[in-house]
């Protein structure tokens, strides 16, 4: 399903004609609710980077929400995978900055220097060398609203479809029957996505055997 075909379908469901503002809104918010629910595949990124002697910070990419693992790669190769803890950890673990090493811990640290929107990371020790990091993380795909096609929209239209519809109902008032019906179809369209996202794409029949249902 398209941006079009999406808004479209929410003009004739709902039979009623929005602005283009207002479908944009819907479609963000049905997105944001479902890239929050489930963890599909195609919400990681990663991201190569370096880290320098004597910086223990780190600048977070721009699209950065959260961290699915973060590995420092030292001069032969070989990856080191830093364990995530918080702040005063790092303080209490590493009291002096100039004490200097291979990072073995990290921890979100706040808003970049330059950058207030942005995160940073903050290393402990702090790194003794140049070493390349890479990042494996979640984020936000693009909007279909401004793409046009997506990975939902392609394969799970039905969420983004059921999704938007909750969102325009509330946004007309509309009767309680009608929010219980569309919520009601999103719960289940969900669901579904769930099953794969959560599922899966979690396993593969080598490992889990395929998937079947008792006998009774």
């Amino acid at each position: 399903m398209t941006y079009a075909e999406l808004c479209a379908n929410i003009a004739s469901i709902c039979e009623n004609t929005f602005t283009a503002d207002e479908y944009a809104m819907f479609t963000k918010q049905a997105e944001q609710r479902i890239y929050n629910t489930v963890q599909l595949a195609n919400l990681r990124r990663n991201v190569t980077g370096l880290v320098t002697s004597g910086n223990k910070y780190l600048s977070a990419p721009d699209d950065f929400l959260s961290t699915y693992s973060l590995a420092v790669i030292d001069g032969n190769g070989d990856y080191t995978f830093l364990l995530n803890k918080d702040v005063n950890f790092i303080r209490e673990a590493y009291p002096r900055a100039t004490a200097t090493g291979l990072p073995k811990h990290y921890a979100i640290f706040g808003p970049q220097s330059a950058a207030q929107t942005e995160l940073s990371f903050i290393l402990g020790p702090t790194p003794n060398a140049t070493y390349s990091v890479e990042l494996h993380y979640y984020y936000y795909p693009e909007s279909i609203v401004t793409a046009g096609v997506t990975w939902l929209g392609d394969n799970f239209d039905s969420a983004l479809l059921n999704g938007a519809l909750v969102e325009a109902i509330r946004f007309m008032k509309g009767e309680q029957d009608l929010v219980a019906l569309y919520q009601s179809m999103y719960v289940q369209s969900i669901a579904l996505l769930k099953n794969l996202g959560d599922g899966k794409q979690r396993m593969d029949a080598y490992r889990d055997g395929q998937v079947r249902t008792a006998v009774q």
